[in-house]
């Protein structure tokens, strides 16, 4: 896996500006469907990440657990557990690294 390739690629994305950052925003973006990925760190609490699950599957829009809470936050900057990315480029390319 490409982990630090798809690390990177999300801090690009930061300054993009096409991340949502935190729970109750990114949960906020998948009602809405402005959102196209969501990464959710694996040392979320339970309920926190079932929350953001649910959310996901119910508007099917697809979520990784793959990174945890500091890999995430040194990647964009900001302490986060939660992000949605909201440019379909980018969370095409990310799933691509992540996945493969």
């Amino acid at each position: 896996m490409n982990r630090q390739k798809a690390l990177n690629l999300l801090g690009m994305a930061m300054r993009a500006g096409k991340l949502v950052t935190g729970e109750d925003l990114t949960v906020k973006a998948i009602r809405n469907k402005q959102v196209r990925l969501v990464l959710i760190a694996n040392d979320t609490g339970k309920n926190t990440s079932k929350k953001v699950k649910d959310k996901a599957s119910f508007y099917q829009i697809p979520y990784l657990d793959t990174f945890n809470s500091e890999e995430l936050s040194h990647a964009i900057g900001k302490p986060r557990m939660i992000i949605g990315v909201s440019d379909s480029g980018f969370a095409k390319r990310l799933e691509e690294l992540i996945m493969s």
